[in-house]
């Protein structure tokens, strides 16, 4: 059984930066666990020339450390690939290129367990630590620390509607495994508001010609939403806005969280543009067999001899009608759920009047607020910071503050340009 200054559960790119942070600090010692065998994120979506929504500098430690050996224009020069980005002149690093940036980087860290599935996490009074349980291959393990940061992520999301639909409709996080299959069939329909879908759509619609199938697109929302990026709403994901944010009550918070999703959860304004492009090029001899729903909400949805037949409804105009399909994605994004395994420590954890982790300012669940640490999953507590890539340096530098009792990496205060509250 070994012992540790913090265990890290789950390997996303937060967690992942965490180690990246964490490795140079000699009195600091993490073991992070994961229950996949290796390092993959979102590989469903790594479509070849879909690009991140945020810069290069938004990497797992630039914005905390710029001179760390883990930084991605260290690994762009380590694979040979530093004068080709350079003369590439973007910003924003490819998809599967930011993946295999993290592959790099973990393969450089010797305190991240893989095959590793946390069955249990308990608190053992006697000595002050939390004894983490977790299946291997060859066996069961355990683990102890005085500090959990939780890190699994945001499982994909399905509406109440598919609840135990039949069928081979997959969510996008599985759409590059299943590509082929939808191709064969002679309709698809995605479901979804954001840049999945968007991504999804525009990468069917570019085949369509060659496979001859209908393409349909449904989205609840009343357009298609581009991502806001401009300058004074990116200072948005800024220490001022969290701290503005995190002292609003409860219920306001909550109703701002439903209204910024736009802000986090639009699509590129660049992909919009092409897929109108592409539109126009498929419809040069004629309609192209495409159709766009807006305003759309799926209802219910039934699976019967291969074929699935939705029921939508239009909220604007409250009419119902439905849409038969042979192949069924959804793009319908990812919600937290607070681990099971936490069950044993849930009397330890704090939770809000929706049943949802209470998050701390210093990002900690625990009723001390200094032992347990959430990793994104807070957007009703810190905003729209708490998924972007951007600030997650920020909140591990605040994480290793809080474990260490010392500042090691300086937490940006104030940045912004703008007062987000009443003056004082």
């Amino acid at each position: 059984m070994s012992t540790h200054d913090f265990i890290a559960v789950g390997l996303g790119p937060y967690n992942l930066g965490l180690a990246c942070l964490t490795a140079p600090i000699d009195d600091l010692d993490g073991l992070f666990l994961e229950a996949r065998d290796s390092f993959d994120w979102h590989p469903g979506m790594l479509l070849e020339s879909t690009r991140l929504q945020t810069p290069f500098i938004a990497d797992l430690v630039t914005l905390a450390d710029p001179t760390s050996p883990y930084s991605f224009l260290s690994y762009l020069k380590e694979t040979g690939r530093l004068y080709p980005f350079y003369i590439r002149e973007s910003f924003f690093p490819l998809r599967a290129e930011y993946n295999d940036y993290c592959r790099w980087a973990a393969a450089k860290l010797p305190n991240l367990r893989f095959r590793h599935a946390v069955t249990a996490v308990e608190y053992d009074a006697t000595d002050d630590r939390y004894v983490v349980r977790a299946d291997m291959p060859d066996g069961p393990v355990t683990h102890r620390a005085r500090h959990l940061v939780l890190g699994t992520g945001t499982p994909p999301y399905l509406p109440p509607a598919c609840a135990g639909l039949g069928g081979d409709m997959i969510h996008n996080s599985r759409y590059l495994e299943h590509r082929e299959a939808l191709r064969a069939k002679d309709s698809i329909t995605i479901v979804g508001s954001g840049q999945s879908a968007a991504e999804i759509f525009h990468d069917l619609l570019g085949d369509i010609d060659t496979y001859g199938y209908q393409l349909t697109w449904v989205t609840r929302s009343p357009r298609f939403f581009p991502l806001e990026y401009t300058k004074l709403t990116l200072e948005m994901t800024s220490p001022d806005y969290v701290d503005y944010f995190h002292a609003l009550p409860e219920p306001t918070r909550y109703a701002l969280e439903a209204a910024q999703k736009p802000l986090f959860k639009g699509i590129n304004a660049d992909l919009i543009n092409d897929i109108y492009d592409l539109l126009y090029a498929k419809s040069l001899h004629g309609p192209a067999p495409t159709r766009l729903l807006t305003n759309t909400e799926l209802v219910e949805a039934a699976y019967a001899d291969g074929r699935y037949r939705l029921g939508l409804r239009h909220t604007e105009q409250d009419r119902a009608f439905t849409l038969d399909t042979a192949g069924l994605v959804l793009a319908t994004g990812y919600h937290y759920r607070v681990p099971e395994f936490l069950a044993p420590v849930r009397d330890r954890l704090r939770f809000d009047a929706h049943g949802r982790f209470d998050v701390a300012r210093n990002y900690s669940v625990d009723h001390t607020g200094r032992r347990v640490f959430l990793q994104n999953g807070g957007t009703h507590t810190h905003s729209i910071t708490s998924p972007d890539l951007g600030m997650g340096p920020y909140r591990n530098s605040w994480l290793i503050r809080e474990m260490t009792g010392r500042e090691h990496y300086p937490v940006e205060k104030s940045i912004a340009f703008q007062e987000f509250g009443a003056p004082a």
